[in-house]
């Protein structure tokens, strides 16, 4: 019978251009937190899963270099990839083998050095995560073009502006504001975004997100063992997953990510979420904002909004802390930073602490249902995973 999961223990490092660590020491600072918060020895860990995409970085085999340097060399361990998802589904492997009974104590570790390699080269990399030879060799797309071409269809069909999306990274520079692990902790006002320069229209530049360097970790544990090690375990309670073709050109629209809609609908099922009223179980989200328009596509592939009408929630400043549903408080991918396979567990981490209380002052959801959502998207929907944390134990395992 399978067994329920927790999360036990956190890290996370400072995201942003990091020149001053290599990339097991960025891991490490994350992981010694983790081990740390979760009170544990590193001899207690019978799992280490590592998110990494890499590709930029000197590491090809970063997995191994890390669990050496963090003193856990022998362990059972293996490299995750799921593109920008690769965080979410690592933490569903390590979640998986703990509810199967293959291990009682798991740490999962994101991390990326994408900074090592010139921007040209991380464009090129990040833009063949499609069909590389049917669009980026080709056509030449990359990803902010793919993104423009989500942005420009939903424009066309449902009258959302740019200013809508510039709503959106003005909110998500607000919080990051207040978060010190972001890559940019600053506010930015509505003509600051309006006026930079277009990357692919109509997308500019502070419609996107960095290329970051950075690093999270949890530590998960069966409930027998959780509830040995804290009073207060953050439950997975559901996990979707959803794939999307691998050609845009295949997708019947280009207005949401049916992937993302259909790994919310399964998380839902799961967690015995009403799928049409889902805010009214809910705290609190992280959603995959690479670029605004996909924050916007998040709200109605959750269900916050209607389809055609999540810009609405952006324009009205819905998706604050005292609106619908607070969206992004950790300043999102926008502003936090997107070091591609810790955005998965920088979530975890974040959701963690906020259904913990235990964030800084100014971006605390208030948490009245105990649960909270990440929504963590890799390529342009080509893997989809909608997680629900609880501080409810779940009616069933995840």
């Amino acid at each position: 019978m399978a067994r329920r999961v927790a999360i036990v223990g956190t890290g996370h490092s400072k995201f942003g251009v990091r020149n001053d660590v290599n990339i097991p020491e960025l891991a490490y600072e994350a992981i010694s937190k983790a081990i740390a918060t979760a009170g544990i020895e590193k001899k207690d860990i019978d799992l280490v899963v590592t998110g990494y995409v890499g590709g930029w970085s000197s590491e090809p085999l970063a997995p191994v270099v890390v669990m050496e340097y963090a003193g856990l060399t022998g362990k059972p361990g293996y490299r995750i990839e799921a593109a920008c998802a690769t965080g979410s589904a690592a933490i569903k492997a390590a979640h998986d083998a703990i509810a199967a009974g293959e291990a009682d104590i798991a740490l999962v570790v994101g991390v990326e050095k994408m900074n090592e390699s010139p921007t040209p080269t991380v464009v090129e990399f990040i833009g063949r995560a499609g069909n590389y030879f049917w669009e980026f060799e080709n056509f030449g797309l990359t990803f902010p073009g793919y993104y423009a071409l989500y942005a420009t269809a939903y424009m066309q069909k449902y009258g959302m502006t740019e200013e809508d999306m510039c709503k959106v990274a003005v909110k998500n520079h607000y919080y990051a504001s207040m978060n010190p692990k972001a890559q940019f902790p600053r506010k930015i006002t509505l003509e600051t975004c309006m006026q930079s320069r277009y990357i692919a229209w109509p997308l500019k530049l502070f419609d996107c997100s960095p290329i970051t360097d950075g690093a999270a970790a949890v530590v998960l544990a069966s409930e027998e063992v959780a509830e040995k090690l804290t009073d207060s375990p953050v439950w997975i309670e559901a996990i979707g997953v959803s794939t999307g073709t691998s050609n845009l050109s295949k997708r019947s629209q280009f207005t949401n990510l049916e992937a993302a809609r259909l790994a919310a609908q399964m998380a839902y099922k799961k967690a015995g979420i009403d799928p049409d009223n889902p805010v009214k179980y809910l705290d609190v989200a992280e959603v995959h904002d690479c670029f605004t328009i996909a924050e916007i596509m998040a709200y109605e592939d959750l269900g916050f909004a209607k389809r055609g009408e999540g810009y609405k929630l952006a324009r009205e400043e819905q998706t604050y802390i005292g609106g619908l549903i607070p969206v992004n408080l950790s300043g999102g991918l926008k502003a936090k930073g997107h070091p591609l396979a810790a955005t998965g567990v920088s979530m975890a981490v974040e959701l963690t602490n906020q259904l913990l209380g235990k964030v800084e002052k100014g971006r605390q959801a208030p948490i009245n249902n105990g649960r909270a959502i990440a929504h963590n998207i890799g390529g342009t929907g080509h893997y989809a995973y909608v997680t629900i944390y609880s501080l409810s134990k779940p009616r069933s395992p995840a």
